[in-house]
């Protein structure tokens, strides 16, 4: 295998981590105008500055934060108030893990009330039955004000927060809801599964920051099947990732969301990995992103707390997905030992329709 430069290699992190420097944006308002308050707090909000104090605003330290803060500075002071922008190395009562952790869970928050409203469009759009064939106005300017929602929050999502993937499967759904179509195809060139993995040996696997479920299982499958030598890096989104990297559990990349499936199951399909250990894992990731219940999996609310666990207990990308591949690699062994106690078990089937009665409609006997 080729040696690689340094300049090709991804930077991992490792010791202590280097120190954030923040912009802070102080600012006094005068009463009149009396919508000069609620204009300066939505601007602040659109910037994606997070309160720290009454009137003391804060934004990691970037070129484009700054220029923001100078702009707002700008109008404050043409209204007649006063605002100054200050560089700080650190915060007082504040470490870098805790602005960090608010930032993360302030555009969480709002990852979920916009997952909340695409859910309630995609009910709504459910239960109103249309000739086949045309199309609900109405809902595709919701899809669309939907995704400018979530464009506008990428955008001050500084940290890569938790929700995204939500939201990313909710406009999914309502988008085939709304055309009437089946979900995308998954990636064509599956036949060669043997000669396609040889090709992904000894890569850097980039994945967006704040791993979740998906990206967790998805790195323990590329690590433990696919490429031994697998290392990890991250990027906001499928533009940022290097050359030479392989992006995965990114919105149009080959390896993630397919044909209603999971980034795992779409794995799983184009290097052919099976078995019942495998299926089992795979009906728990499904279940957990996509949110769905296709499979019923009884694990999910065990696995699920756990991994919500792992992401308050570790602000290190790289700390958090290594853990995380940790837990589904011993989920893997558990079940493996299990299959071969008992034998393969079907991992979730899609529940049985019931009667009025609540007991479960016989099935019928083949001939």
């Amino acid at each position: 295998m080729p040696q690689q430069s340094e300049a090709d290699r991804l930077p991992i992190t490792t010791g202590a981590p280097t120190r954030r420097r923040w912009l802070l944006f102080i600012h006094q308002l005068p009463s009149h105008p009396s919508n000069l308050r609620v204009t300066t707090w939505r601007r602040l909000q659109q910037i994606g500055a997070i309160p720290l104090k009454q009137a003391v605003y804060a934004l990691p330290d970037t070129a484009d934060a700054r220029e923001d803060f100078e702009w707002l500075k700008t109008e404050v002071g043409a209204a007649g108030g006063d605002a100054s922008v200050f560089a700080a190395d650190n915060v007082d009562a504040w470490s870098d893990g805790a602005l960090v952790d608010e930032f993360r869970r302030v555009r969480q928050e709002l990852y979920e009330e916009l997952a909340r409203d695409v859910e309630q469009a995609l009910k709504r759009a459910a239960s109103t039955r249309r000739p086949k064939g045309t199309r609900a106005p109405a809902i595709r300017r919701l899809l669309d004000i939907f995704r400018e929602r979530l464009v506008a929050a990428e955008k001050i999502d500084f940290f890569g927060s938790a929700g995204r993937d939500r939201v990313l499967a909710s406009l999914r759904h309502l988008e085939e809801r709304i055309e009437g179509t089946s979900p995308q195809p998954a990636p064509a060139g599956h036949g060669d599964h043997s000669g396609r993995m040889a090709s992904f040996q000894g890569r850097v696997w980039i994945t967006r920051p704040r791993p979740g479920v998906d990206r967790m299982a998805s790195a323990w499958l590329i690590r433990r099947f696919i490429d031994r030598q697998a290392r990890f890096g991250f990027a906001a989104d499928r533009d940022a990732v290097p050359d030479h990297g392989v992006p995965f559990d990114m919105f149009g990349v080959e390896f993630s969301h397919h044909a209603g499936g999971c980034t795992f199951e779409t794995l799983c399909a184009v290097f052919d990995i099976n078995g019942p250990a495998l299926q089992r894992i795979a009906a728990i990731v499904h279940d957990l992103d996509l949110k769905d219940g296709r499979f019923g999996a009884p694990e999910c609310s065990t696995v699920g707390a756990m991994i919500e666990g792992l992401q308050l207990a570790y602000h290190s990308d790289d700390a958090l997905l290594e853990q995380g591949m940790t837990l589904f690699d011993s989920l893997y062994r558990s079940f493996e030992q299990s299959s071969r106690a008992t034998g393969p078990r079907v991992a979730a089937r899609p529940r049985r329709a019931r009667t009025s009665a609540g007991k479960p409609r016989p099935r019928k006997r083949g001939r």
